[in-house]
């Protein structure tokens, strides 16, 4: 897994502008970006491909959502401790 970059984000995804991905993470159709740096954002590359997958398979953008959340979700899953 790497972490994508905006330009990255953009052209995988088909999006035309920055506006246009935070417009979809607003509506709970992208994920949220991870911070890599004090003044730098990126989107986990397994999360924007998932997302695309979903896309092309005709998913509805309620799918989508719940597809969001469950990213979201297993982004703590990963961070926990193990114990």
């Amino acid at each position: 897994m790497s972490i994508l970059r905006m330009p990255a984000v953009k052209a995988e995804t088909g999006h035309r502008s920055h506006a246009s991905i935070y417009s979809a993470v607003s509506a709970g159709l992208f994920t949220k970006p991870v911070n890599i740096g004090q003044r730098a954002v990126g989107w986990p590359s397994n999360e924007v491909q998932a997302i695309n997958a979903a896309r092309i398979a005709g998913h509805t953008e309620d799918q989508i959502r719940e597809l969001v959340k469950a990213l979201h979700a297993k982004r703590t899953l990963v961070a926990a401790p193990q114990g």
